[in-house]
């Protein structure tokens, strides 16, 4: 066996000549070029599936609630706030036990696999919710809060399932990544998993979404079968290697030794705390647009049809930029890369706030917001994996995803409730995620300093 992983995500993994081949590794594990090719092949078939899932679901979402009368501070606190009060309950959870879980399927894939059933039993679920909502309706009588109510009842639980269900898969899935794939690659794996999203959201905006009123129910069992299929082959072919034996708890009873190990891990190294920062900042920097976009195309006369097509303009522009932006990470390390997308997504979405009055506007604005922003997290897609140490990597980007959980609580319903107060004027959407977006960029610049300072991008040592 080769060497166990590295506590030093950042150490040098390089191609090594053996013979005429040359082999990649990572931990125990190592690739031929054929190998790589099989393992990317996997990853990406279910990323696709997943991406899917990802890119269908949100819209079709926005739809529902927009027919059965949810307010846009409603629909904030569905789309955005219960994940994020969920993620900061299971997210914690499944990255603990995950870094120390050892099993014949190794220590992600267990957790990836036992949700699928689940995710396939809520979108079937939503599918049927309208009617189940009638159902409700008619069997309390007197006693029901409406139609509408009822059916947004059975939304919201189905939701909520599906929430739980995605959380738990989101949680183990870049750490499945940075335990098999080899670090000379990782921007480029990025780049091919950012151009599959990016042709699902394609096949989804451009084919579907102009049809996805009139036939809700065939989009939610179409994805919920797709993804049942292709995650469950991805989790049965990828096959983890060895690794060292957990990280010792700090001493104490059971549970409160987890959660004192939890914290100090967490917040025990000040460097890391730019690394949130960066987490939450550039994850609030788009939201405010991407949430209200759809109900922003709808005020001023766009048609569900027409938004559809300038999501698939954007998508097909951004992806002739991914597997690039996916080189040029590997080159040139994610962190810079980043900092130049987001000092561009400022400049745009600040313009945007002033320019976006009509539909050709609102329409420009729209597709470049999408590729400038797409760009941005394609950049920065690798980052968790050149700067987190890999014995704690998924404990380190769970405390990440409480942190950006607890703001997307506060913040996404606050903003529907600003615009509910502002008579839903959604151009002030361009000017939050301006404001967001510097704050972004000066986080990015935080933690790159301190990343010099350990090393840079030639000698880094992830501290612990």
């Amino acid at each position: 066996m080769i060497s166990a992983p590295s506590d030093r995500p950042a150490e040098p993994t390089l191609p090594e000549a053996s013979g005429a081949k040359k082999i990649w590794r990572v931990g125990t594990l190592s690739y031929t070029l054929a190998g790589l090719v099989v393992l990317f092949f996997w990853l990406l078939a279910g990323d696709f599936t997943w991406s899917m899932r990802d890119r269908a679901v949100p819209p079709v979402m926005q739809i529902l609630f927009k027919r059965f009368g949810a307010s846009d501070t409603l629909t904030g606190l569905l789309i955005t706030s219960l994940p994020a009060a969920l993620g900061i309950i299971i997210g914690p959870i499944v990255a603990y036990k995950s870094d120390r879980l050892r099993s014949p399927w190794g220590r992600r894939i267990p957790f990836l696999i036992l949700p699928i059933p689940f995710v396939v039993l809520s979108m079937i679920g939503l599918a049927f919710s309208t009617q189940l909502g009638g159902k409700l309706d008619h069997f309390l009588g007197p006693w029901s809060a409406g139609f509408n109510a009822s059916v947004l009842m059975f939304i919201g639980l189905f939701w909520t399932v599906f929430e739980i269900c995605c959380l738990t898969g989101n949680s183990v899935f870049g750490a499945l990544v940075n335990d098999v794939v080899p670090e000379a690659v990782i921007g480029r794996f990025y780049g091919l998993f950012r151009a599959l999203s990016l042709i699902a959201g394609i096949a989804f905006f451009f084919k579907l979404l102009g049809v996805a009123e009139a036939h809700v129910a065939w989009v939610f069992l179409g994805i919920g079968g797709l993804y049942g299929v292709g995650f469950s082959l991805m989790c049965l072919k990828v096959k983890e290697g060895e690794y060292p034996p957990p990280p010792a708890p700090v001493e104490g009873r059971r549970h409160f030794s987890a959660i004192k190990t939890y914290f100090k891990d967490g917040f025990g190294h000040s460097y890391y705390l730019w690394f949130f920062a960066i987490c939450v900042f550039g994850g609030l920097a788009s939201l405010p647009f991407n949430l209200y976009s759809f109900f922003y195309a709808k005020s001023i006369g766009m048609s569900t049809d027409a938004y559809g097509k300038y999501i698939a303009l954007t998508y097909a522009c951004s992806l002739l930029l991914s597997y690039p932006l996916g080189i040029w990470a590997d080159k040139f390390h994610p962190l810079r890369l980043s900092m130049v997308c987001l000092a561009i997504y400022a400049v745009v979405m600040l313009c945007g706030g002033i320019f976006a009055t009509n539909v050709s506007m609102f329409a420009l604005f729209f597709v470049i917001h999408g590729v400038v922003s797409g760009s941005f997290f394609t950049a920065s897609a690798s980052i968790a994996q050149r700067v987190l140490p890999r014995l704690k990597f998924a404990e380190i980007c769970s405390v990440a995803g409480v942190l950006i959980g607890l703001c997307n609580m506060v913040f996404a319903p606050a903003c529907g409730m600003f615009l509910d107060h502002m008579h839903h004027n959604y151009r002030y959407t361009f000017f939050a995620c301006a404001f967001l977006t510097l704050l972004a960029l000066g986080s990015y610049w935080g933690l790159y300093r301190r990343f010099l300072s350990y090393g840079g991008p030639d000698h880094y040592v992830a501290p612990l």
